[in-house]
């Protein structure tokens, strides 16, 4: 369904039959370049105690993919899910983020702190504190979003997935592999420039400062070989006084798409751990 949010439309995906039960709600909000369709997977494996929903995040999937850079900034990405939440009336959700879905997880939970009952976060960050590495993040994005704008987006799609970070992902078979390549290849070139301005790591404003403030359970994951943000969810752990780390190994920074039955695993447990 599309539901409203200012002058844009987020396509927001849940069994609306579910809707107006007592299900507690999990929020599902997927990485950059990614799409709701992302987590069909991991969704059916869930425990069916929950009232599952998956959203495109603004220029992504069948989402709104405005022209407009201030729709990006983590500010207005915040509005747009609480949006998505109040018109469904949904109230005190679980969030799990990948990647840039963990950011904006969080963005959400710094703006709008009482509707957050749990966090499940895989490789996800903060933010950067220091000013000169927020401003090689950002002059790094500006670089990717020349490539979309000079190279159009197949040829982007090919460059992003053959970046360090997912080196990992080329272990998977060669059918899944070129199906994940093909889903890159149907973004929006508009929405993915706008999401790298707006809503970089660089441009997003850090929220460090509020990890301390969490008092729900929230769970970390990351892969392995992702030694970038296995440190900087150590870290995180370390913040966040009702925390688990976990660590899976043989995998890099996807997870849910490298070690699926692992991810199913670890979420599943922290659910029936903490809510019932």
């Amino acid at each position: 369904m599309k539901i409203e949010s200012g002058n844009i439309f987020i396509n927001a995906e849940v069994d609306e039959s579910l809707l107006g039960g007592n299900l507690i709600p999990i929020l599902f909000l997927h990485g950059f370049t990614g799409s709701s369709s992302d987590w069909k997977f991991t969704a059916g494996k869930l425990d069916k105690r929950f009232l599952l929903l998956s959203i495109d995040l603004i220029g992504h999937g069948k989402s709104s993919a405005s022209g407009e850079v201030e729709y990006y900034t983590a500010q207005s990405i915040s509005k747009q899910i609480d949006d998505v939440l109040t018109a469904l009336k949904l109230q005190n959700v679980i969030i799990c983020g990948y990647s840039m879905g963990g950011r904006a997880a969080l963005s959400y939970y710094s703006a709008y702190p009482a509707n957050i009952r749990g966090l499940i976060l895989e490789s996800a960050t903060p933010g950067i504190e220091e000013k000169q590495l927020r401003e090689e993040r950002i002059e790094s994005d500006e670089l990717l979003a020349r490539k979309i704008e000079t190279g159009g987006i197949e040829k982007f799609g090919s460059h992003w997935m053959n970046l360090p970070l997912f080196e990992s992902l080329k272990s998977l078979p060669d059918e899944k592999y070129e199906q994940i390549l093909n889903s890159k290849k149907d973004n929006n070139p508009t929405g993915l420039i706008n999401s790298l301005k707006g809503f970089g790591t660089g441009t997003m404003p850090h929220i460090w400062n509020v990890l301390r403030n969490m008092n729900f359970p929230v769970l970390l994951i990351t892969g392995e070989y992702d030694h970038k943000f296995t440190g900087i969810n150590k870290r995180m752990a370390g913040e966040i006084l009702k925390s688990s780390h976990r660590i899976v190994s043989e995998c890099g920074h996807n997870i849910h798409l490298e070690k699926p039955e692992e991810f199913i695993n670890l979420v599943n447990k922290y659910l029936n751990d903490n809510f019932f």
